[in-house]
């Protein structure tokens, strides 16, 4: 069931969504879910799967008292059970123009690794939510479940257009306000945002998500191939800047750009965030079955 659209075609192949039928998404962290899903929990609770006994203390529900045992040794027990859980599964994606340039397109990169990690969550009835994000939360598709929706998502990824100003702070605090429940929740973004970084991932911290940050990067971007003066324009708010493109530039760019990758990472692992730099030029799916499964996020 391939995302297709007439102008950018389908964001995830046959044989690719095969592949990704064997898998299913872990988290580091016990979640408990507001309904009963197809994930064992470690907690015991109330459900169809007997797992041990213990002795009776006042206050217990009487319903699961065993009078069996009872019968023969004159001792009240209580059954215990295997409870299951809900994990959920957010997906927030960068849409701001900075996303729109590259080959491929940064954005559609980013798409297809959200593609891939939906299907393989809502396969797993996982509760699958997407947003996609600019200047704060422009697009929503929350709450889903079950693999009859998978071509729901596939649709909406397919069809987010690009534009805009980004601001990560405003889209995670909108997100932070909206979601109380933990869960796992991924980042798709390059992080070039004039407002920074630190505050937006921060207002994510005291949600108890298990976060991933993807920095998306176009090999036009790590390594540009610029020469002569040229007259430079901001994709999202039009800022223009003439400069002389030398060698001794770019490399100090190259710089730049490399301690602002670093300091990234250092900020996400500190606080016990997984980080993952994507060069475009990498095929997404290795990013999927190469260094999510590394980091413990698909099994």
């Amino acid at each position: 069931m391939p995302a297709t659209n007439s102008n950018k075609g389908a964001l995830l192949e046959p044989d690719f969504i095969a592949r990704l039928e064997r898998l299913e998404i872990v988290s580091r962290k016990i979640f408990h879910g507001k309904m009963r899903g197809e994930r064992r929990s470690k907690r015991r609770g109330e459900s169809v799967e007997f797992a041990d006994y213990r002795n009776y203390v006042i206050g217990d529900d009487l319903r699961f008292l065993d009078w069996n045992i009872y019968a023969r040794l004159e001792r009240l027990f209580v059954k215990l059970f295997l409870e299951e859980e809900d994990l959920h599964v957010n997906l927030l994606v960068d849409i701001s123009g900075s996303m729109d340039i590259g080959k491929p397109l940064k954005s559609r990169y980013a798409m297809q690794i959200a593609a891939a990690l939906a299907y393989i969550g809502l396969s797993n009835n996982d509760r699958v939510s997407v947003y996609a994000f600019a200047d704060g939360l422009n697009y929503e598709l929350s709450g889903l479940r079950g693999k009859r929706m998978i071509a729901k998502v596939f649709d909406f990824l397919g069809n987010v257009e690009c534009g805009g100003v980004s601001n990560l702070s405003r889209a995670c605090k909108q997100y932070a306000m909206r979601h109380a429940q933990a869960g796992i929740l991924l980042v798709l973004s390059d992080f070039f945002d004039k407002g920074g970084y630190e505050s937006g991932l921060r207002m994510l911290l005291g949600r108890k998500f298990d976060i991933y940050c993807i920095q998306v990067l176009a090999p036009e971007e790590i390594d540009p191939q610029l020469t002569g003066e040229l007259r430079l324009t901001d994709v999202e708010d039009d800022d223009i800047a003439e400069v002389s493109i030398s060698r001794a530039l770019i490399n100090r760019y190259k710089h730049n750009l490399q301690a602002y990758c670093a300091e990234l990472q250092s900020f996400c692992t500190r606080r016990g965030m997984t980080y993952a730099l994507a060069n475009t030029q990498v095929p997404f799916d290795q990013i999927v079955m190469g260094y999510l499964r590394r980091r413990g996020l698909l099994k």
